[in-house]
């Protein structure tokens, strides 16, 4: 049994991985990084980037559906499913294709097969040893599912199944009102589907600030999605022709179901338990470093725990692969100013505290807002559902959080991102010229209201 020397081996290559991996190579270690499905973990290849690809389909679907509003016309339109699908696949074995060629450019070398902790600085991978300074774990998280339904592909799905659904759904059930879930909720509404969303708290985003939960309910709402919150799903009978759901007491019919209530970290028959690795609820612990009690062995992503997040898992493996390798530039991740992003219709935006976080953390605070409605661009586009929250310490200044729902927020939470990294205040903000006519603008005028300036409404 051969034996390979490394300075560091990497378990899994999602978007914590592999970036880990090519950020030690730069930092000059030499680097293995073992994957048992596909590089690029589920991010590239079951999770952010085919359900992107399908959002854009059913976009677009969308627009079409609604020509009439932009002075257009268009005949019926129609879909193939199939076609869709295969497209998103093919986005994904793209970006899989471009991981593939990364680990090559870097010199990293990619082991295939399942691998075991033999100790905190070897890793079995069927006949092959590796042996290292260092070893991460980025081994991710998988569909949390109910104990008393399991997803079949058929009826009752989880992401990867609605991903590459068999049939499309007339009526579906969507149980979770994460970002999956509203995410899915939103593909198959506007392909068509009769959509359900069950949330058991008492609101849909639970995550996000309670207005924007409420904007994006409402809005949901007016596209034609039934929505319960304060429900459970009781019980839940799988026949040929569909699924009978218990919810709250009441029976209904739906077409199929999507299990979206979480995930389970991808922890077992690695070995952890045998070195003593402190898990907390089966995510391993970590410091801010991303080390684990352990020495040697350190964990990044998903399987570390909240947020679940891709761009959080990248920058976890530079941290600690900086640390690793003892960089001067190397310092801890602010976890606060990670941004979060759901890509429905509309789409939804954040960074830092919500109100009600902000006020129990003891801050006196300043919001402002301002609607859609209120901005040139929007209009112009068609898109003046939507609105941008801010929420400031009245004492000194500080952005303390940043929440937006609309047409494009996703891409245009990184400019309130940059100013919490930068810890600009609202006096920097307020002195920032955005460019008109933008949808950005509205950012701005949420800055201006928070502080009696607002212009233009």
């Amino acid at each position: 049994m051969s034996v390979e020397q490394f300075d560091l081996v990497i378990i899994g290559s999602g978007p914590g991985g592999y970036v880990a991996a090519i950020r030690a190579s730069q930092l000059g270690l030499k680097v293995a990084i073992v994957e048992r499905e596909r590089l690029g973990g589920i991010c590239l290849n079951w999770g952010c980037i085919p359900t992107k690809a399908l959002l854009r389909s059913s976009e677009i679907k969308h627009y079409m559906d609604h020509a009439s509003a932009y002075g257009l016309a268009a005949e019926k339109i129609s879909f193939d499913l199939a076609a869709v699908t295969e497209r998103s696949r093919k986005v994904a074995n793209q970006l899989n294709s471009g991981v593939k060629g990364l680990m090559k450019k870097n010199k990293v070398t990619v082991v295939e097969g399942v691998a075991v902790l033999k100790s905190a600085t070897s890793v079995q991978v069927g006949e092959r040893t590796l042996e290292a300074k260092n070893v991460i774990v980025a081994t991710g998280a998988r569909a949390r599912e109910l104990p008393h339904l399991k997803a079949d592909g058929e009826r009752v799905w989880t992401y990867r199944h609605a991903l590459v659904p068999p049939a499309m759904p007339t009526d579906l059930l969507v149980i979770g009102s994460g970002a999956i879930g509203v995410e899915f909720a939103s593909f198959y509404k506007d392909m068509g589907a009769k959509v359900t969303i069950i949330e058991m708290l008492d609101r849909i985003l639970p995550v996000e600030d309670s207005e924007i939960s409420a904007f994006v309910e409402k809005s949901l709402k007016k596209q034609g999605m039934t929505i319960r919150t304060k429900s459970s799903v009781d019980k839940i009978e799988v026949t040929k022709d569909g699924v009978t759901a218990t919810i709250s007491g009441e029976t209904q019919t739906f077409s199929h179901v999507i299990v979206a209530i979480g995930i389970v970290p991808n922890t077992e028959n690695l070995g952890l338990e045998a070195l003593g690795v402190a898990l907390d609820r089966g995510h391993i612990v970590t410091n801010e470093w991303g080390q684990t009690n352990v020495p040697g062995l350190w964990a990044i992503g998903d399987v570390a725990g909240a947020p679940w997040l891709a761009h959080k898992a990248s920058h976890e493996g530079v941290v600690a692969v900086e640390k690793i390798a003892g960089d001067s530039h190397a310092h801890p991740m602010d976890k606060s100013n990670i941004p979060g992003c759901t890509y429905s219709r509309p789409q939804v935006a954040s960074v830092g505290l919500t109100e009600a976080k902000a006020k129990e953390a003891g801050y006196d605070v300043k919001v402002g807002r301002f609607p859609f409605i209120g901005n040139g661009k929007a209009i112009a586009l068609g898109e003046t559902e939507g609105i941008v929250k801010t929420v400031f310490d009245a004492k000194t200044g500080a952005l303390l959080g940043a929440h937006m729902a609309g047409a494009e927020v996703t891409e245009l939470i990184q400019g309130y991102v940059i100013a919490r990294q930068c810890e600009a205040t609202e006096a920097e903000l307020m002195a920032t010229i955005f460019a008109h006519p933008t949808i950005s603008e509205t950012m701005h005028e949420a800055v201006l209201d928070a502080y009696g300036r607002v212009l233009h409404i």
